[in-house]
């Protein structure tokens, strides 16, 4: 069966990725190219509370090397935070699970789920061990919404757990003290936890210049 895909930009990522060429002209908005020099950020970066690492992360860009060779980067404009067992939005709040345990490593590895049964959705896990914390990537200036930015980086359930510090095909560049305007607002669609949860101000979206 075909993909369906809304928008024209997201079927040239697809077929993109099954005849791995590189995307160009000025049509494309996102396009692949040759790997460049990391400023990768390190483990320490993801090793603090999700209030202070998702607004940090506004501006940083995130790498997706392909087996062929070919680079995708995204500037992250969009994130929320999911904080804790309490938090009643977060799946830490079921507890440790098999499906959850990323969740609760140290900051800087790669939590991973699918929704749907279609979409992969992205997401920093961040804090000290045993604090069940992440900041899931919504959007970038390339790519808006969760589901199009797995799609975009043909993400799998293989990348769960993966280490952003060490991983040769995932990881963030940037200058880790820049900082840039940012404004906050509820996260999408978790009236589920209450209305205590579903108002915290933990959605992050990058100003525009």
């Amino acid at each position: 069966m075909m993909p369906i895909f809304s928008t024209g930009f997201e079927k040239k990522i697809h077929e993109s990725y099954q005849n791995r060429k590189v995307l160009r002209g000025a049509g494309s908005k996102c396009k692949m190219i040759k790997k460049m020099t990391s400023n990768r950020l390190g483990k320490g970066f993801f090793q603090r509370d999700a209030l202070e690492v998702a607004p940090d992360l506004l501006g940083k860009t995130l790498v997706r090397d392909f087996a062929n060779g070919e680079t995708l980067r995204l500037t992250l404009t969009e994130l929320e935070i999911y904080r804790g067992e309490e938090d009643l939005a977060c799946h830490a709040s079921k507890g440790r699970t098999p499906r959850t345990e990323a969740l609760y490593r140290d900051g800087g590895v790669v939590y991973v789920y699918l929704i749907y049964g279609m979409h992969w959705l992205l997401n920093f896990v961040t804090g000290p061990e045993g604090h069940p914390q992440a900041v899931l990537i919504r959007g970038s200036l390339e790519v808006q919404g969760p589901g199009r930015i797995g799609r975009a980086l043909n993400l799998d359930k293989s990348f769960y757990g993966e280490d952003l510090s060490r991983s040769p095909r995932l990881w963030l560049e940037g200058n880790a003290a820049e900082t840039h305007q940012f404004t906050t607002s509820p996260r999408i669609g978790v009236d589920y936890a209450g209305p205590v949860w579903a108002i915290k101000p933990w959605r992050y979206t990058l100003l525009k210049k």
